[in-house]
């Protein structure tokens, strides 16, 4: 698919003051007020709070975001009421988000909401397209914003709403937001007993949503409008209540594991979590150094629509956690020859993406980032830069139930369903009814049909006295990060043999990599002499993540992270915590199923390259 370039707001104002698009000649919210319309239409017409009230969750899906004030005064309405949902979703579509400044200006309107907006405002994403997963009040409220198409986005989501908000301009100014089309896509993101409030009673809404299910009503209007429309989906709304007791145990406490464990806590699950080293993060994890940066290509893959996800998701998470070390220096994505060069520029141009985001830079300003000569230019991304492994995962887990130094030798179902995870004694060393098998490549000694390959590589390890000052990370068929406790991570090497020795060949491999992007840096090292830390990467055949239920009820896995792991982790572990609770998604529908592991059952392991296998060969820079 091609890259659907978001196109922002622009901030104007009708001639009383309201909030105006010029594009589609039309105002943002009733001229009488937008926090009283969105308080009598939105939350009103569905009936809210009462509806939300001792449900252990809900969910809103709107049509049009606009300026925030539904949301913000459904936010409000929530915190108000003692009696309130456990956990509230809002999803929103918005093909035209406001920029964050413009946001902020047009907030300060409604002093009231003043904290909220901070909140939002201070978290807004940039405007790329796909879904931007938020969280506030402790992971209690999550906003899940939309950028794009309606037309495209809401077929491609997940949703499960109990409310609906159609909201958006005018159905004579903007018609496709009110098309048939839309109309019934709603109905199937509806769960039985939903509800919908709007303010249009135009005909020609009404007749599309009575024709994909809905039963409608009119009911008193806001302000100069007489009448507005609210409605339900036949049926009786399922009553979700976590069960009693489930307890969940993961095994693994690396990027996969304990990302796995953070997103599942935060939404109060009782879990223990098994890790056979004595420190989490010890495996594929264990480096002191990972890269951490996006991937655009010309197409817009799905490789590298999950990675942007993966890093925007990445670099809020690393930011509300205490403990992580990481340092967003910048990473500085050089070309690998002409042609590259050439293929980085149109991207640039096709994408059109925020600059703080992504900017092509010409060698002399490349120079000028790296502090150092190089060959070529290539990709700034100046929110980027690199993540201490270990330190994420012991912060992902902090207040969670870890036991180290154990070792899961098998795992098996009782006649209850439940699963028990055994010793190489034959004891049993936990049981639950959710398992989630986060061991990277030991996984398959448990699951023989999940095809996780181990990718064997080795970082060098640069005395920070032997080379010159560098505090980026720069990147080209290799990496080198700046200096952590002394030490520049240089690497990395890709090979499919077991061997656990840092070998002369490798360092020599990791150097001539770093001639590539620094020409002259390592002038004074001797491969002879570094140290450096051989790890073993899970992979999948296809180099996405598994992320997902496997065959077996109550089992389930997130794994073959490969040499992206820092980018996927945090969104994938929200990912599989959104999928074991049945929640709205917080990707599209077809990146869930590109990391479904049962993409394999039908396709043998060693079967030969599939697509992404071929994008990542041609893409891999790390």
């Amino acid at each position: 698919m091609s890259y659907q370039r978001i196109v922002p707001a622009e901030l104007a104002f009708a001639a009383d003051g309201t909030p105006y698009s010029a594009t589609y000649d039309d105002i943002y919210h009733a001229a009488a007020g937008g926090l009283e319309q969105a308080q009598h239409v939105f939350l009103a017409g569905n009936n809210l709070p009462s509806a939300w009230q001792g449900r252990e969750r809900f969910v809103i899906l709107e049509t049009g975001f606009g300026l925030g004030l539904n949301f913000l005064a459904t936010w409000q309405a929530w915190r108000a009421d003692t009696n309130r949902c456990r956990r509230l979703h809002f999803v929103s579509v918005e093909q035209h988000p406001f920029r964050r400044e413009d946001l902020a200006r047009l907030h300060q309107r409604w002093p009231q909401l003043a904290d909220l907006s901070a909140a939002l405002v201070g978290d807004w994403p940039p405007a790329v397209p796909g879904l931007h997963r938020l969280h506030f009040d402790q992971g209690a409220v999550t906003l899940t914003l939309a950028f794009g198409d309606a037309h495209l986005l809401l077929p491609n989501m997940r949703v499960g709403a109990d409310a609906l908000y159609l909201d958006g301009f005018s159905p004579a100014k903007n018609p496709r937001l009110w098309s048939a089309k839309i109309a019934y896509t709603l109905a199937k993101l509806a769960v039985p007993g939903a509800t919908l409030a709007t303010w249009s009673v135009a005909t020609s809404v009404r007749d599309n949503l009575s024709r994909a299910g809905f039963e409608l009503s009119k009911t008193d209007g806001f302000a100069a409008k007489r009448e507005m429309l609210v409605g339900h989906k036949p049926g009786t709304r399922p009553d979700i209540a976590r069960p009693a007791g489930r307890r969940i145990v993961i095994v693994g406490a690396g990027a996969a594991g304990s990302s796995a464990a953070q997103r599942l806590a935060a939404r109060g699950h009782a879990l223990t979590v098994l890790e056979q080293a004595a420190r989490p993060g010890e495996g594929a994890s264990g480096n002191k150094a990972g890269v951490f940066r996006p991937l655009p290509t010309l197409d817009d893959s799905k490789l590298s629509r999950l990675l942007r996800a993966g890093f925007l998701y990445g670099r809020r998470h690393v930011a509300s956690i205490d403990g992580v070390r990481c340092g967003m220096t910048g990473v500085l994505q050089l070309a690998r020859d002409a042609q590259h060069e050439d293929i980085q520029r149109r991207v640039i141009t096709a994408h059109d993406e925020p600059a703080d985001l992504l900017r092509f830079v010409d060698r002399d300003e490349a120079a000028q980032l790296a502090g150092w000569p190089v060959a070529s230019g290539g990709w700034w991304f100046a929110t980027a830069g690199w993540i201490n492994p270990p330190s994420l995962c012991a912060a992902n887990l902090a207040g969670i139930d870890v036991r180290f130094g154990c070792t899961v030798e098998r795992i098996e179902q009782g006649d209850d369903g439940s699963w028990r995870l055994i010793d190489g004694e034959g004891q049993i060393i936990a049981a639950a009814e959710v398992v989630i098998l986060a061991n990277g490549i030991d996984t398959p000694r448990m699951i023989a049909e999940l095809p996780v390959l181990a990718a064997r590589g080795l970082v060098s390890h640069l005395p920070e006295a032997a080379v010159p000052p560098f505090n980026i990370v720069a990147t080209r068929h290799g990496y080198v990060t700046p200096a952590i406790d002394g030490i520049h991570c240089a690497g990395a090497t890709h090979s499919d043999d077991n061997n656990t020795a840092a070998r002369l060949e490798d360092h020599i491999e990791n150097l001539q990599r770093l001639e590539g992007i620094l020409p002259g840096y390592g002038g004074r090292l001797r491969p002879g002499q570094l140290n450096g830390r051989v790890g073993f990467r899970p992979m999948s055949p296809d180099r996405m993540p598994m992320v997902g239920r496997l065959a077996a009820e109550g089992l389930w896995t997130i794994n073959g992270f490969g040499a992206r792991g820092l980018v996927w982790a945090s969104l994938c572990g929200e990912l599989l915590a959104s999928l074991i609770d049945d929640e709205p998604l917080p990707v599209e529908n077809d990146l869930m199923i590109a990391l479904d592991p049962g993409r394999f059952a039908a396709a043998p392991c060693g079967r030969g390259e599939t697509t992404g296998a071929i994008n990542e060969r041609n893409h891999r820079n790390d």
